[in-house]
């Protein structure tokens, strides 16, 4: 849209007429407005701007004097408490009043601290130049006097600096006779000094209008009209005016020496005091002034812009025709070769499918063979351990027992008969012989078919199971089948430990969780764990399917098994499946 403004712009200055004239006029009266805009709009929003600011500064003076004086107020009262200190104006003995005040000056953090008798004669101070001196006729002392709380104080001394004191009376217990007076001296001239730094001018005054604190040392005294009729050159009202620009928007707050000043007052909580500054509004001008000028460059450069962009218009659309038929050309024959490409390929994904499904043929062939080996071991190796076990028993004529070990092995071989029948249902999809199955008895029985091979390792076992069935949904011999193949792992895994442990919780939530820990030497490599024939295991040892079966298993049951190493070491194996629907409601 500016292009075609700008085209049309061009095309008024070349006719002739009232065409021209009046698209001239437009373009000078939008520019006119747009700059009186801009000023008016930048003016009030920097003029508020330094308000803003002002109003912040002033805020933090008000709290650092505000906090001052609330620090110093209490202590007067925990003074005038003071055993040592009532004892001493009784018995008129002040040998170590004064090293008393001295060490409480610093922790309080006053100017200084001054005991008075009930003449109102000093006889402790920290400063030793005041002792001795009388304050009979000072505010702070004849009010302290008259007066069972804190009094506060602020009064000219000697110079026209003010003098700002907490002072409270000292009685006699029980009588309630006047002992003396404990007056503290708060320093607030240290804000004066922390004013100058700024631009502003600053003056505190009390209820009465007086001012008592100020950046001008001679409006100490005097009201705000009398302190801004003095005139004094290098006071910091005079740099301020010095630095603000000679035009500002919104009106003048307050006049000083016939220049405009933004003044600003805000209320302390204390004995109807306020504090007063005077802001410039410095460099308002200069900064809408720069804006104004970046406006005006602007204008300029897009109508130089436009012009070169309605003398090129032509060539590019050229350009642009020309450039269009040469990419036109070239997707052509991009699609070409596509076309062939996928033609190639759709030749070569036939014969990779053919490829594909002969070698997942042997592939499944070679895992079922090596399963049903992986699998049966665990049980005949039980086996020879309970017909050893049964052969020593009716050696040492202990019929029952051994009966008791036949009893096992035909579990066993009953376990071996349920396994074969399984590995048959591999080919299927899981989930036709699904029942209600407590998970506690699946670590049971796998705790169960491994107890030959733990009690010769003699790995210690920890189970936190609990007392109610923990129910899912599965086939219970698949179940055991992962948790016997994580049992067989661990054990290969701590082979080199010294004494061996695994820990088993199982607990419900959302889901049945089981985790299985061991302190072994941990995974090598979590990315690769998972996948079939990946082992750590020498030669002859293992073939590497027995976790991705389990994990087989585990997702057929739509639950996840996973693994992490532990924080203090040793393998952490994780399986989450699915509660039964009845089980998940009771929960719920």
């Amino acid at each position: 849209m500016a292009l075609r403004a700008l085209e049309r712009f061009w095309t008024y200055l070349r006719r002739p007429g009232w065409p021209f004239r009046l698209g001239l006029l437009l373009t000078f009266v939008v520019m006119i407005s747009t700059v009186i805009f801009t000023n008016s709009f930048l003016t009030e929003r920097f003029s508020a701007s330094t308000r803003a600011r002002s109003e912040v500064r002033q805020a933090l003076y008000s709290g650092a004097i505000i906090s001052d004086l609330q620090r110093n107020s209490v202590v007067p009262l925990l003074l005038s408490r003071d055993t040592e200190l009532v004892r001493a104006l009784d018995d008129a003995n002040f040998a170590t009043a004064s090293a008393r005040l001295i060490s409480y000056v610093d922790e309080i953090g006053a100017d200084s601290l001054v005991l008075w008798d009930a003449g109102g004669r000093a006889v402790a101070a920290t400063d030793r130049g005041v002792i001795g001196t009388n304050a009979k006729d000072m505010p702070f002392f004849f009010n302290a006097a008259r007066s069972s709380q804190t009094v506060f104080s602020a009064y000219q001394g000697q110079t026209s600096a003010f003098e700002f004191a907490y002072s409270r009376k000292i009685s006699a217990a029980g009588t309630g006779r006047l002992l003396g007076v404990i007056t503290v001296f708060v320093n607030l001239h240290k804000f004066e000094t922390s004013w100058q730094g700024a631009a502003d001018a600053v003056y505190v005054a009390n209820a009465e209008g007086q001012i008592v604190l100020a950046t001008e040392p001679s409006w100490r005294g005097l009201d705000e009209k009398t302190a801004l009729q003095t005139i004094d050159p290098p006071s910091a009202i005079e740099r301020a005016i010095q630095a603000t620009a000679s035009f500002v928007g919104g009106g003048p707050d307050s006049w000083y020496a016939g220049q405009s000043v933004l003044r600003t007052e805000t209320r302390i909580p204390f004995q109807g005091w306020r504090v007063v500054t005077f802001t410039p509004y410095a460099g308002v001008r200069e900064r809408v002034n720069g804006v104004i000028a970046l406006e005006i460059m602007l204008f300029a450069m897009l109508l130089a812009a436009g012009l070169y962009v309605i003398s090129r218009r032509a060539w590019l659309r050229s350009a642009l025709f020309e450039q269009e038929s040469a990419d036109l050309r070239a997707i052509n024959r991009a699609l070409q070769r596509e076309i062939a490409q996928r033609e190639a390929a759709e030749k070569n994904l036939q014969v990779a499918e053919q490829t594909i499904a002969q070698s997942s043929k042997l592939a499944a062939l070679g895992e079922m063979s090596a399963s049903v080996s992986h699998e049966l071991n665990q049980p005949l190796a039980a086996m020879k351990t309970y017909l050893a076990g049964a052969r020593l028993l009716m050696q040492r004529k202990r019929p029952d027992e051994a009966v008791a070990s036949f009893q096992r092995i035909d579990d066993l071989i009953e376990r071996m008969g349920s396994i074969t029948r399984q590995l048959k249902s591999y080919a299927r999809k899981g989930g036709e012989s699904f029942e209600p199955v407590d998970l506690r008895s699946c670590i049971s029985g796998a705790l169960t078919m491994m107890e030959p091979q733990l009690k010769e390792r003699r790995v210690k076992i920890d189970r936190s199971m609990p007392r109610s069935p923990v129910m899912v949904t599965g086939d219970r011999i698949r179940i055991e089948q992962v948790f016997i193949n994580l049992f067989r792992n661990a054990l290969d895994a701590m082979k080199a430990t010294p004494e061996p442990h695994i820990s088993i919780l199982l607990s419900e939530g959302d889901t049945a969780t089981i985790t299985f820990r061991d302190n072994g030497p941990g995974i090598s490599d979590l990315a690769k764990l998972f996948e079939p024939f990946y082992t750590t295991k020498k030669a002859g040892e293992g073939v590497g399917l027995g976790l991705a079966i389990s994990s087989g298993i585990i997702n057929d049951h739509g639950g996840r098994l996973t693994a992490h190493n532990g924080a203090e070491g040793g393998a952490v194996f994780e399986i989450q499946l699915p509660l039964t629907s009845k089980q998940l409601k009771a929960a719920e």
